[in-house]
């Protein structure tokens, strides 16, 4: 069965359309939605099938998995965090919502299934309502991971209508939220007390920052 391609407005989210995702997400579905940066493939980050079926798509062992999941605000991470400095959490709450991955010390919330044996987790806070809204009415996070494309030069699928060609036989809903960006968040290691080091050089610019 074909996925529904789910057209919600970027800017004004039409609240019955997210209702909708979120409907799809507590029956452990599977969907593609837009965020600041790439479109992201993602679930309720409690259904360990939904994750292990993601994990098979993205063709990954989901105990290697290197998953990340969104928050709606800072407060939501708390519960998920361990040990987080004051410093890090300054540098979160100037850069976020914004095109951020941080990885930080996960706490026992963390599920397993996603946590695996790193003891990490990379949080989002995209700036972008759709994935935002989703959260907030879940109630929980939700699983992100890229959708990465066959193209040598385009690494990242930004049309909503190719992704709904590629994907539709995979996942449960693909939200149509405009063209996405080609270029992935910058993702920052925060797992050490006293040094930040960026992993990997994305949107995000953390230089005015520190």
């Amino acid at each position: 069965m074909k996925a529904e391609l789910l057209k919600i407005h970027p800017e004004n989210p039409e609240q019955r359309k997210i209702d909708k995702a979120v409907e799809i997400l507590r029956e452990g579905g599977v969907i593609i939605y837009p965020t600041d940066t790439v479109y992201g493939i993602g679930c309720d980050i409690y259904n360990k099938d939904a994750v292990e079926r993601i994990a098979r798509i993205k063709g990954v062992d989901s105990s290697k998995n290197n998953f990340s999941f969104i928050c709606n605000d800072l407060s939501h991470i708390s519960e998920y965090v361990k040990n987080l400095p004051t410093s890090t959490f300054k540098l979160m709450k100037k850069t976020l919502p914004g095109p951020y991955t941080y990885i930080l010390k996960s706490s026992s919330k963390v599920p397993k299934v996603i946590d695996s044996k790193k003891k990490t987790v990379g949080i989002r806070i995209p700036d972008h309502n759709i994935p935002r809204m989703i959260v907030e009415r879940l109630g929980n996070p939700i699983i992100t991971t890229s959708i990465h494309d066959d193209d040598e030069i385009l690494a990242y699928s930004t049309d909503p209508d190719l992704i709904y060609e590629k994907f539709s036989n995979l996942v449960d809903v693909i939200i149509d939220g405009g063209p996405g960006n080609n270029i992935a968040s910058t993702v920052v290691d925060c797992t050490d007390d006293y040094e930040v080091k960026i992993v990997r050089e994305g949107m995000g610019d953390l230089t005015p920052f520190m």
